[in-house]
């Protein structure tokens, strides 16, 4: 589990970063190369909370795949129009030219006055996919980092990140080569009746329903052996159901993460979270990828909010979902 925490992540030099392209595709080789880097081994922390007293029952969790982040500013109302004092976000671009090479993580949470820490996921080699190519106005990345976020109105306590590790299926990748793995990254949040922790996490698509059990499984067993008997929000893209025919049924983390005293949140079950946007233009299907899944508190409501703004512009492929949290049980 990575603790250090930085005002700001370390840029690798153009020239590391292109020496990335000529590592080995071996796990052995990527992971060495990622040890030796400060940014994939910190939490950048910054923004400021509006607030330094505790949440108070009952209040709103937002949590949402943001598909890089286009339009941060639109983003962030979409967001300050759910009320929620804790927000978890996945896929967040940081110096990519796609994203006109900003750092809309600290945009957003400037925008809704919020505290947040940042993870990166993966270091970028390319520019992306050929939609993505589309919206670069440069033919470089300044720092090349795609990862997730926890943003609240309140401090993030003891901030932690935690890689999901798999196979480094994205270091092999042809189209799309990153180096990096799947993450979550959380904090303990202070309420007025005492500490919880809140994690934003993003399983990984290009697989099967039995390796995203397993991620999801150590991230219970970290969580535990770093916070014993504080309740627990996870929240984010479990990508339940990808390339496996859509049914997030047949996902075993549903039922392992039951055993360990979890219970799911994703508003109706037959409302999908997933849509056409400005980048995933034409998806196969849509799918239920966005859930909660909670131990020791009593949720309430969780919504699934259309991710389009007042123009009917969609700002992800992922609509927002949102639960209320009513107090601890």
């Amino acid at each position: 589990m990575i603790r250090e925490t930085v005002a700001q992540l370390t840029v690798p030099a153009p020239e590391i970063r292109a020496g990335f392209a000529g590592v080995v595709r071996t796990i052995v080789a990527h992971d060495a190369a990622m040890a030796a880097r400060p940014e994939m081994n910190s939490i950048e922390v910054g923004g400021v909370p509006a607030s330094t007293a505790p949440l108070a029952f009952p209040f709103t969790v937002a949590a949402w795949n943001l598909e890089r982040c286009l339009f941060a500013r639109e983003s962030a109302a979409h967001l300050a129009a759910t009320d929620a004092p804790l927000v978890l976000l996945s896929e967040m671009d940081n110096g990519m030219a796609r994203t006109g090479q900003r750092h809309p993580t600290a945009e957003v949470a400037a925008a809704l006055g919020m505290h947040y820490a940042y993870g990166i996921e993966f270091i970028e080699l390319g520019l992306g996919s050929d939609t993505e190519r589309e919206f670069c106005e440069d033919d470089f990345n300044a720092k090349g980092f795609h990862g997730n976020a926890l943003m609240a109105s309140v401090p993030l306590n003891r901030p932690f990140m935690l890689r999901l590790w798999g196979e480094r299926l994205w270091f092999t990748d042809g189209e799309q080569p990153r180096l990096g793995e799947r993450l979550a990254i959380g904090a303990v949040i202070e309420t007025d009746a005492g500490p919880f922790v809140a994690v934003s996490t993003h399983l990984e698509s290009a697989t099967t329903a039995a390796y995203r059990e397993r991620q999801v499984k150590e991230l219970i067993d970290a969580i535990d052996g770093a916070f014993p008997g504080l309740p627990v929000l996870i929240g984010g893209d479990l990508n339940t159901g990808n390339h496996a025919g859509g049914d997030f049924e047949a996902e075993g983390l549903f039922a392992m993460s039951a055993i360990r005293g979890f219970t799911r949140h994703g508003g109706p079950l037959d409302v999908m979270t997933t849509r056409p946007s400005l980048i995933t233009r034409w998806p196969e299907r849509s799918m239920k990828l966005d859930w909660f899944l909670s131990r020791g508190l009593n949720i309430g409501e969780t919504r699934i909010i259309p991710s389009l703004d007042p123009s009917g512009r969609p700002l992800s492929d992922h609509d927002l979902i949102a639960c209320v949290v009513e107090g601890f049980k």
